[in-house]
């Protein structure tokens, strides 16, 4: 049976009582990337600014050091980059997160078989 090709676990790393990166926050890092600032990166994904800031706050108290650096506006305008920790995390998440749906695919495959899902054509 094939269906719409997103039979993927969706991951997140809890260590302790903190969602060190999931999937979010990693589409957020990347937003950041692409477009250079936090506002940017909100607007992308269709979320607030607050809620942006606040994962990014979250992301850098949880690290050693910060995933995304911040440049305060001015004439220049603000901006936001991701740090080399920060690229280094994402590429460990999504290395992570593709070792564990190739490990878990068959059953993934198997489990989306019991749902109601909208075939391919």
């Amino acid at each position: 049976m094939t269906y719409l090709g997103k039979e993927k676990p969706k991951l997140r790393i809890l260590l302790g009582a903190a969602v060190a990166l999931g999937p979010g926050k990693a589409a957020l890092l990347e937003a950041v990337e692409k477009s250079g600032s936090i506002t940017g990166a909100a607007r992308q994904m269709g979320m607030s600014y607050r809620r942006a800031w606040n994962l990014v706050e979250a992301m850098n108290s949880d690290f050693k050091t910060p995933l995304v650096k911040t440049n305060s506006g001015g004439t220049g305008g603000g901006g936001a980059v991701v740090t080399k920790t920060g690229f280094d995390a994402l590429k460990r998440y999504r290395l992570i997160e593709n070792k564990a749906g190739k490990a878990v695919e068959k059953e993934i495959l198997d489990f989306a078989g019991l749902l109601k899902m909208p075939k391919k054509k």
